[in-house]
């Protein structure tokens, strides 16, 4: 079996005087060599807590160096590192550690009322900043100890545990997809061949660090590329556009709640992205006003597709190609198979079926879970859940979920494309549609609208836009204005939530 490497050991011997790292707060940057001696650090004091190889290491924490420290202390070692959504309530952050009980929790000063909540279910605790118990160990005291030279390593392979990253989905119980160092290291592999990251590239990391879109989508693979990762305590579009200016920025991923957030900013209008060679978005289906605004830059916008049970990265779209196949996610990277299938068949250029993914780069299975895990993969294959479509030219768009999808009178109606009309009116800050029951049509679209501030946007108003632009039966039947849409922990649209509050009753 081929063994595992210590990434950032090897980063540092090939190019340790590189920035790694750029604490955007502060601005302070972090060389490889540093990087790789606070991480042996880190590894140290893992260890004389008594971690080894495969214990579960859980981390309650909004995003921070000391985050990425641990990430790569557990890949040199063989600790787990387990992340945890800090968005959940107690309740449900207790339930995830009953499930699944780590050796040790650490947490950031900024969630310790949180962490402490949870003392029962993790016997060893740890603050990033001041303990909020006594009995809680001084991570600051813990590294003070510790040597920056290497750990004793684990003997690891490709197919060892590295991450516990949780499902971002809506209904029951979030499964933790087992990321292994093969699968990390497959979608860094992936990533530079067919992204073509380079050594120079420098990208934005404000999504939030239990998000595999945080660890994955740019971060990991900049490592085996040696490039540069600029670390924000979260997604401030003001920071982002003074970064634009301050920073030479090169690599720029979002969700399309965040890219929303930007174009209605009133510095959006004398951005500039000019030395941006990628922006793309993913998580959720882009609207296409967002393509159009960036084209207006000259921006070559683009939307990926990925989960956390693959890559995330699957797909790559030419920048050539992005005006002309609007919303494609393009065709596959160089280690990546996909199918279309439909009714045990796999369907042809324009059939909408399920996609399925193959490669080195898609887990395992989920972590206890060995029923999912047989429903989700099947004979090397995952089944996304997704449903998509490909053209003559072999590329690809995502359409929808199959749990999404809305029949009514017969007729598929996929929320992303009534979605993305929605949004293309000017008072229509964020949109989404579900299904309603209808006793004519078994089900009838609903739209739960976020106005733009200061509009007065009526049902009468944006349904008759509507009709001028989408065939009736996709119309939605009904309208309603709300004050935010709900979202999960990866920034998602909250369906499920949507669905309890307004998919039973008639307006």
């Amino acid at each position: 079996m081929i063994p595992a490497a210590d990434w950032l050991a090897k980063r540092a011997r090939l190019s340790p005087n590189r920035v790694a790292l750029i604490e955007a707060a502060i601005g302070r940057r972090v060389s490889y060599a540093e990087w790789n001696a606070r991480a042996n650090r880190a590894a140290h004091a893992l260890q004389a807590l008594g971690l080894r190889k495969g214990d579960l290491l859980a981390i309650l924490s909004t995003n921070r160096l000391e985050y990425l420290d641990l990430l790569f202390a557990c890949q040199k070692i063989g600790v787990i590192l387990q992340t945890l959504n800090f968005r959940l309530a107690v309740p449900e952050l207790r339930v995830l550690l009953q499930d699944i009980p780590p050796r040790v929790l650490i947490y950031s000063g900024d969630l310790a009322e949180k962490a402490a909540a949870l003392e029962e279910v993790a016997p060893v605790m740890i603050a990033f900043d001041e303990p909020i118990r006594g009995a809680h160990h001084r991570w600051l005291d813990l590294q003070s100890q510790a040597f920056d030279w290497p750990a004793d390593p684990a003997p690891l392979t490709l197919d060892d545990p590295w991450v516990l990253c949780y499902t971002g989905g809506t209904t029951g119980l979030p499964k933790a997809a087992i990321l292994t160092h093969g699968t990390i290291t497959w979608n860094a592999v992936n990533t530079v061949m067919s992204w073509g990251l380079r050594p120079d590239d420098v990208a934005i990391l404000n999504a939030p660090l239990f998000h595999t879109g945080a660890l994955n989508v740019f971060t990991t693979p900049l490592v085996h590329i040696g490039g540069t990762s600029i670390l924000c305590p979260a997604f401030d579009p003001d920071q982002v556009f003074d970064l634009l200016e301050r920073e030479r920025i090169t690599l720029f991923f979002g969700v399309p709640t965040m890219f929303i957030r930007l174009q209605q900013h009133p510095r959006w209008e004398r951005a500039d992205f000019s030395r941006c060679r990628i922006v793309i978005g993913g998580g959720a289906p882009c609207p296409i006003p967002v393509f159009e605004r960036f084209f207006e830059k000259g921006v070559p916008f683009k939307t990926g597709y990925g989960l956390t049970e693959a890559g995330p990265n699957n797909f790559w779209l030419p920048d050539e190609k992005t005006r002309r196949k609007l919303g494609s996610v393009g065709s596959p990277l160089f280690h990546v198979d996909v199918r279309v299938v439909h009714d045990g068949r796999d369907v042809g250029p324009g059939e909408v079926g399920e996609l399925w993914i193959r490669g080195p780069h898609v887990i395992p299975g989920y972590w206890n879970r060995p029923e999912e895990t047989a429903r989700t993969i099947v004979e090397g294959w995952l089944r996304t859940g997704d449903l998509a479509l490909f053209d003559e030219d072999g590329d690809f768009y995502i359409v929808g979920r199959i749990k999404d999808v809305i029949i009514s009178g017969g007729e598929n109606i996929y929320p992303a494309e009534v979605e993305s009309v929605m949004l293309g009116h000017p008072d229509v800050a964020e949109a989404a549609l579900i299904g309603v029951p209808d006793p004519e049509w078994g089900e009838v679209g609903r739209a739960i609208v976020v106005r733009r501030p200061g509009s007065a946007l009526t049902d009468v108003e944006l349904l008759a836009y509507l009709r001028t632009r989408l065939a009736g039966y996709k119309v939605p039947q009904s309208v309603v204005f709300v004050e935010e849409l709900p979202k999960t922990g990866a920034g998602k649209v909250d369906r499920m939530v949507l669905k309890d509050q307004y998919g039973t009753q008639r307006e």
